[in-house]
């Protein structure tokens, strides 16, 4: 029964490119389609998504290996909401996240949450590609394939499952703690099936592909990489993971390309930020088979200009990875003279100058780079420019603003609660903790912590109430929550 179950929960779990048999279909240039999706509306209303969306968020950020390099979020966040700007029926605000996993995998669900594996980066040959594996997840969210699925089992209250659900997403996105949640989950359950149509994957892929060519992506990249994929499964021993359970059917692969040669050709480059965001992933996140290879460097190093500043950076993160920061700074200080509002060089630059216990220079070249002062990724990185050089009364100043505007940041949480601690400012430090325990849904530590900065403060003061009023929303929340836990 657990084999059985564990499978067909998968598959409604929308398990990224996977799909069952469909027949192979004429391409059509209109993704307008009939209105089912609106009828999971009496099981799940959009609300209902987004909380229970926010639940596993925080499930995965404490339970997953997720990668929160505030450059890579940035990119592959900017590359989803240019995705999501072309999309129809979008109901939810959407966030991508990275997993660093070698297992080729994504997968979507409830309120717009997105999730790709590292291994992507490792996997696509250029942007098109990575653009079409989360267009395709894109459309599962659009159409509410997760909800409609729920509406199909009607028999089942829509709350019973939740917590095997939940399992599933941590399996997916780190096996090895996973797979003991979910044999305690799903142990003597007598749950019913639940599993997608092939109306379900024909409408992600159709709607998928068109999504992909409005925002100027090559639409030839989705039959391109199902041809990897394929290829993939026919020279080697073992599979990629997300073939595992859902093989690949030629009818799929024959339909993907039939809509595509019906589109006007284009051609596209990909961006100086996916080769950078590429070596970065492969250079920083390393496991199993996602590493930075000499190989690619050197096909870089003989590539276009924009390939050859990612071989050059590449090299440069690697040195840093090495600990030779001089080396790495003889790289990338050159690059930085040519470029110098250039994010992810001025973001390696900042880590070598602190790297060679230099951070005073890291604060003035973050302070002077002109045209990127403002970006979020230069103020984190200029806050712990000022921590590391301790001068935590600047790094707050900055911090206060960044998690006002950025409450979902771990990153900035953790070092606001640094630069609080530097000044001896107990309470702000037990403050900024909890919103990192908030943020990994460990509510009753975030309480605790910030009761006891309420203790900490003046009776009556404006500290007090803020705290008071945080803890109040934080219990609301975990009223709210509890319906999940029960799943």
């Amino acid at each position: 029964m657990l084999n059985r179950l564990t499978k067909t929960l998968l598959a409604a779990l929308i398990p990224t490119l996977i799909v069952t048999s469909m027949a192979s279909v004429r391409a059509d240039v209109s993704d307008s389609l009939p209105d089912i999706g609106t009828t999971a509306g009496s099981t799940l209303s959009i609300n209902q998504e987004l909380q229970m969306g926010d639940f596993y968020v925080r499930q995965l950020r404490a339970s997953a290996p997720l990668i929160n390099d505030p450059l890579l979020n940035q990119y592959i966040n900017q590359l989803g909401q240019r995705l999501v700007s072309h999309a129809d029926a979008v109901k939810t605000p959407f966030h991508f996240f990275l997993i660093q996993n070698d297992e080729l995998n994504a997968f979507a669900f409830f309120g717009g949450n997105v999730v790709l594996h590292a291994s992507l980066f490792r996997f696509t040959d250029n942007e098109s590609q990575l653009a079409s594996v989360m267009a395709h997840e894109i459309s599962h969210v659009t159409q509410r394939h997760l909800a409609r699925a729920m509406e199909d089992q009607k028999r089942n209250a829509p709350l019973t499952w939740v917590g095997a659900l939940g399992s599933i997403l941590l399996a997916m996105a780190n096996p090895q703690a996973g797979m003991a949640a979910l044999t305690g989950t799903l142990a003597g359950s007598q749950q019913g099936i639940i599993s997608f149509t092939q109306g379900n994957e024909q409408e992600a892929d159709r709607i998928g592909i068109h999504v992909l060519q409005r925002a100027g992506f090559d639409p030839q990249a989705m039959p391109d990489f199902l041809q990897k994929l394929a290829d993939q499964t026919r020279f080697s021993s073992k599979p990629p993971e997300i073939l595992l359970t859902h093989p690949l059917p030629d009818s799929r692969l024959a339909d993907a390309r039939n809509r595509a040669n019906q589109m006007r050709p284009v051609v596209v480059q990909s961006s100086q930020d996916f080769y950078m965001a590429k070596v970065r992933s492969l250079g920083m996140y390393p496991t199993g088979r996602n590493q930075l290879t000499g190989e690619l460097l050197d096909q870089y190093a003989n590539g276009n200009a924009r390939e050859q500043l990612a071989a050059k950076y590449g090299k440069a993160v690697q040195f840093l990875q090495a600990k030779d920061f001089a080396a790495a700074k003889k790289i990338i200080a050159p690059l930085l003279a040519k470029q110098p509002g250039n994010v992810w060089l001025l973001d390696i630059m900042s880590d070598i100058d602190i790297g060679l216990n230099q951070p005073q220079q890291a604060i003035i070249m973050l302070n002077n780079a002109s045209g990127a002062k403002n970006s979020p990724v230069v103020q984190l990185n200029l806050a712990n420019a000022y921590v590391e050089a301790k001068q935590p009364a600047n790094a707050s100043r900055i911090l206060n603003r960044y998690t006002w505007t950025n409450k979902d940041d771990p990153n900035g949480w953790d070092l606001l609660a640094q630069a609080s601690a530097q000044q001896g400012l107990s309470d702000e430090e037990l403050s900024a903790r909890a919103e990192s325990l908030a943020l990994n849904g460990q509510l009753d530590q975030a309480i605790s912590a910030l009761s006891r900065a309420s203790a900490q403060v003046p009776l009556g003061s404006l500290k007090q109430a803020r705290y008071d009023a945080r803890i109040d929303q934080l219990r609301q929340l975990q009223q709210r929550f509890k319906q999940y836990q029960k799943g």
